[in-house]
């Protein structure tokens, strides 16, 4: 009698973490580049016996797998900060941290104390030979072409590295919207660098309420469900009480 309950809460529970997730895409709706993720289910099937069924029946309980990201790209807006980068289409940009080479299509940069072109939390942005970006006081007019050549007024610094993986989704998301992996990045040949433009989040956000609300209503219908075979065991439990008087 209590199997009725345990596959119940199995859903219950992924259901809860499905709603943990939604909740995590709607509060980074306005999370540069940030990609939306969701959430994969499958049947845990388990067989269990009993003296009349010796090879047992199949009982399938909820089981959440995995994570996929939607990578599709998000909308393009210009903020005229020309150390803002977006990279259209395929592609991620490498920054070097303390941990090794991560990746991001979070373009917001900045020039930190030293010169060297940063990323929001101060990581440098790495070019195609794997060296920072360094600018001298006195340059003032950078300049970024499609191809993700960078130039001031005194010539050309070097060219920003755009990568690209065989399988994104086995890229793991790291603070500050960085990505990780092991896998071995390829450059991308003819990159699509836009100067002053930053990749929107692509989460949408009607969707993400609409899913909100049937993982709520998905929820309080097993939630009630769980309570009425908790009822129908109780009542159950007191008949038999009764007759066996």
């Amino acid at each position: 009698m209590e199997t009725t309950s345990f596959v119940a809460l199995s859903r219950q529970a992924a259901l809860w973490r499905q709603m943990d997730m939604v909740a995590n895409n709607l509060a980074n709706m306005n999370t540069p580049a940030f990609k939306a993720e969701n959430m994969m289910f499958r049947d845990y099937v388990l067989k269990s016996r009993s003296a009349d069924r010796p090879f047992g029946d199949k009982t399938a309980y909820v089981q959440d797998v995995s994570v996929y990201r939607n990578m599709s790209e998000g909308a393009l807006s210009a903020t005229g900060n020309p150390l803002d980068l977006a990279v259209k289409g395929d592609g991620f940009m490498v920054v070097d941290t303390p941990q090794g080479a991560r990746y991001t299509r979070n373009g917001h940069m900045r020039l930190d104390e030293g010169g060297q072109m940063v990323t929001a939390d101060g990581f440098p942005v790495l070019s195609t030979t794997d060296q920072p970006f360094f600018f001298a006081p006195n340059e003032q007019r950078i300049s970024i072409a499609a191809d993700g050549t960078v130039s001031t007024e005194n010539g050309q610094v070097g060219k920003v590295r755009v990568v690209r993986f065989e399988n994104d989704q086995d890229m793991r998301k790291t603070a500050g919207g960085l990505f990780q992996t092991d896998a071995q990045p390829q450059d991308v040949d003819k990159p699509q660098v836009l100067q002053g433009m930053i990749e929107e989040s692509n989460v949408q956000p009607v969707v993400e309420m609409t899913k909100m609300i049937q993982v709520q209503r998905s929820y309080e219908s097993v939630q009630r469900m769980i309570e009425n075979e908790h009822d129908r065991v109780r009542k159950a439990i007191d008949v038999l009480g009764r007759t066996s008087r």
